[in-house]
């Protein structure tokens, strides 16, 4: 028997035991259509058949339920059942249309009712539902499936990148108590550029003609800022400053980077297996990069006892090199790469651990998600040295808030503190040597 044949006599034989069909042309009736046709329908069979075969007799077998259940839809709304029936069996659900809209950059689902999307630096709920949580444990799975993990509750939690480079994070019950939690950080198609940046009210072109010259001039940056605030982002547009004849190695959590240099080697950590072996973490990767000959190395994001081994790369011949810390303020990130310093297991005294981050760290560039959901660079201060028994910095670049507008907007000016750079006889001399 054909898998044709075999699709529609299961569809026959389920119709024939069924109940007639509660359907009727209301608000809901889709809803119900779609599970009616999941029921039906030998998901494994079709999902078997290329694409176009499946397509074809996907259509077919839905005018055949849809004659046989008596139902009249429009051909929009026939369109969009199949789609969603498509989704259901090629893709990931009722994420596919959020996947697809370019404007979103994240999407988190708490939960079958509660979709939630990030539109413009700004949280909306999204009209996207599953039917219920055994329905979004389904596409969990077989998104954890696509990256070569596994979820159940003795491995509750999965973080991972997907084949786009989206980021996932997913967490399932027992520890998800209204049911299984799903983050997804998209991945940009396009890179935003510098220009995007003050197009956007982002920077002011002063401030990237300082932060290209820093890049240019080899001073190794930390970019601060909190979740969501755009540090990757900024941290990708630096990058791009970077020599070609440059040899350059990431290190990352999740890969996001994407550096159009010729010469780069990406290297991402690895998480323990179920059995808690095989982990790979920044550190080691960061060990391992110093022995590849980099000429400049950038860490997706400092956090731990790695701060010691990038501040000593940045102190022993890789000065350009940069890196992003979570952190509210210029002076908090000082403090938070002090206290990883102390993590490393190395007998620093504090004034030694001072010493050390002020000799590596050239310029500390904060950025910030603002209330309306625009990100910013809110401050860009340089790292003058250890002075006394603290370290000194002196802000160029800042952005003051004045007000809130009637649509939520915030208002403010980006001011510079008319100083003089102590780089600026650093970068004149690179900007010498490439011309």
């Amino acid at each position: 028997m054909s898998l044709r044949h075999r699709l529609e006599a299961g569809m026959a034989a389920q119709a024939a035991h069924a109940a007639p069909s509660p359907l009727r042309d209301d608000a809901g009736m889709r809803i119900r259509l779609h599970r009616l046709l999941l029921e039906r329908i030998d998901l494994a069979a079709m999902a078997a058949l290329p694409p176009a075969e499946a397509q074809a007799q996907l259509g077919a077998l839905l005018s055949e339920t849809l004659a046989a259940e008596r139902i009249a839809v429009a051909d929009a709304e026939r369109r969009l059942l199949l789609r969603d029936i498509r989704h259901e069996m090629f893709g990931l659900g009722p994420l596919e249309p959020l996947l697809a809209d370019p404007g979103i950059s994240d999407i988190l689902v708490n939960g079958a009712a509660q979709v939630w999307v990030e539109r413009r630096g700004r949280l909306e709920r999204s009209p996207a539902r599953f039917h219920d949580n055994a329905h979004l444990m389904k596409i969990v799975e077989r998104i954890v499936s696509r990256v070569g993990r596994r979820i159940d509750e003795s491995s509750p939690m999965v973080d991972a990148r997907l084949a786009d480079g989206s980021r996932i994070n997913v967490v399932i019950p027992p520890l998800a108590l209204d049911g299984p939690c799903l983050s997804i950080r998209r991945f940009a198609q396009s890179p935003l550029t510098v220009e995007d940046l003050c197009r956007h009210g982002s920077a002011t072109p002063e401030i990237a003609r300082y932060l290209a010259q820093l890049a240019r001039a080899r001073v190794s940056m930390l970019i601060s800022g909190g979740t969501g605030s755009g540090k990757t982002t900024l941290l990708n547009i630096l990058s791009g400053y970077i020599d070609a004849g440059e040899r350059i190695v990431t290190i990352e959590d999740a890969a996001e980077l994407q550096l159009r240099q010729p010469h780069v080697v990406r290297l991402e950590t690895r998480p323990a297996n179920i059995e808690g072996r095989g982990e790979v973490t920044t550190r080691a990767l960061l060990k391992n990069a110093l022995r590849m000959r980099p000429d400049r190395i950038i860490v997706g994001e400092v956090r731990g006892a790695e701060a010691i081994d990038m501040l000593q790369a940045m102190n022993t011949g890789h000065d350009g090199s940069l890196a992003t810390i979570h952190a509210n303020s210029p002076r908090d990130a000082l403090l938070r790469l002090e206290n990883m310093l102390g993590m490393a297991g190395m007998a620093l005294s504090s004034r030694a651990a001072r010493q050390q981050i002020a000799s590596g760290i050239g310029a500390i560039v904060q950025v910030a998600r603002m209330a309306d959901g625009q990100r910013r660079i809110v401050s860009v201060q340089e790292v003058l040295g250890l002075q006394g028994e603290d370290i000194a910095l002196q802000e160029l670049h800042a952005f003051r808030q004045t007000g809130v507008g009637r649509d939520g907007a915030i208002l403010g000016e980006f001011h510079a503190a008319g100083l003089a750079s102590r780089f600026a006889a650093r970068w004149h001399d690179a900007a010498r040597e490439a011309a």
